[in-house]
Formats: C-alpha cells, structure tokens, sequence
C-alpha cells in the first residue's frame, strides 16, 4: 500500500517542472493545464514487476483530486483529506485511522505536493516517443540525483494533444519495474460536496485510531 501510494504521489507531483528546456516547456503546458479544472477524476491500473524475483501485482483504483482535497480508493481502502485532516479507512480490520498529512512524508500522496516535490530531487530530459493506439505519447525521462536513491529513472509518458498525464513507470536499482496507467481522466464533474467529508456515522462500529 505504501509503495503504491508513493508511486501515486510521483504520477501527481510530476507534472510541475522540467529542466531541459524543451521538457520543461512541456511539463508547464501539462502542469499549468491541470491546474486550470476545477477537479480531476483519475481511474488508473498499478502493476508491480519483478521478473528475477518472479513477483507481478496488479491493481486498480481512482482518485478525485479538487483543490488541496482528494479522495482516494485502492486496494479495498479509501483515503479521505479534506485540506487539513486524513482519514484512512480499512473495511477489512474495520478501523478508521485519522491523522495531520506530514509534508515531509514522501510516502504520503497529497496534491499539495505537486509544485514541490521534484524540485531538488531529479534531473529530467526529453525521451523517447511511442503511438499508443492512435495516441502520441511523448516520454520524459527523470533521473534521481542522489546516486544512494532506490530509484533508477522514472519515465513519465504525456499524451501530446490533450496533455494530459497518461503513464508513469519507474525502475528501481533492484529491478523492479512498477507502472500506473490511466486508464480514464475526466475533468469538471459534478460532485457530491460530501464527498471529501469523513461521516463517523457510516463507521460506527469501525476502531477509530487517532494518530495527532
């Protein structure tokens, strides 16, 4: 869960800066057009490859992000922020745990991170460009400058007409190949005003484990 959600994080928060000039062209265009709708509703496919280790995990969820606010659903769990608190909800051990989001914890996704993330982390540079059903895919190639990092390169594939998002995959030095694909990204729908509100009545019989 963690993994995935740190990889989650690394989708959202890349789209806010470059530093080859024509990667940061690009990363602008996506990152100032994301940041113009009112909210965003992502329906996007995790897989986790290690071929050597002979591990393949794949998964599903979505997100609406509006604002400073999400909700998030994966593996079973939903992830409530509402701006200022986070309420992780596990159906399967029926515990609610609420906390304070640490802006220093890089294993949280928040999209408060996206204009900070990156910003001393990676070097990045134009790659390569692949048509994926129809659909020009220009890849930009992100290089973590910490030589100790986990990570070997992240590839973030941007739809060339729409801007949009539509890959990321990240290679780590052990091997591992994890990816998240976007399999539907909408944008301006209506919804509900509840729906980043965490209701105690609906979790009643649910462990609350209050974390501040």
């Amino acid at each position: 869960m963690k993994k995935i959600l740190l990889i989650f994080t690394l989708f959202i928060c890349a789209i806010s800066f470059g530093q080859d000039a024509k990667a940061k062209s690009l990363l602008d265009e996506v990152s100032k057009k994301a940041k113009s709708y009112e909210n965003i509703s992502i329906d996007f496919k995790y897989v986790l490859d290690n071929s050597a280790e002979n591990i393949k995990q794949e998964t599903r969820g979505d997100v609406v992000l509006q604002g400073n606010k999400y909700r998030l659903n994966i593996l079973g769990a939903t992830r409530i922020f509402d701006g200022k608190t986070l309420y992780s909800i596990s159906p399967d051990d029926e515990e609610v745990t609420i906390s304070t989001e640490n802006p220093n914890d890089e294993s949280n996704f928040s999209p408060s991170k996206l204009l900070s993330f990156y910003e001393d982390g990676y070097t990045y540079k134009m790659d390569i460009i692949q048509d994926v059903k129809g659909r020009k895919i220009q890849y930009v190639k992100l290089t973590p400058i910490d030589s100790n990092s986990e990570i070997k390169n992240i590839l973030l594939g941007i739809d060339a007409q729409t801007k949009h998002i539509y890959n990321l995959i990240e290679i780590g030095e052990n091997g591992t190949k994890t990816t998240l694909t976007v399999n539907s990204f909408k944008t301006n729908e209506p919804i509900s005003k509840s729906l980043f509100t965490f209701d105690k009545n609906k979790y009643k019989d649910y462990y609350i484990n209050k974390l501040d």
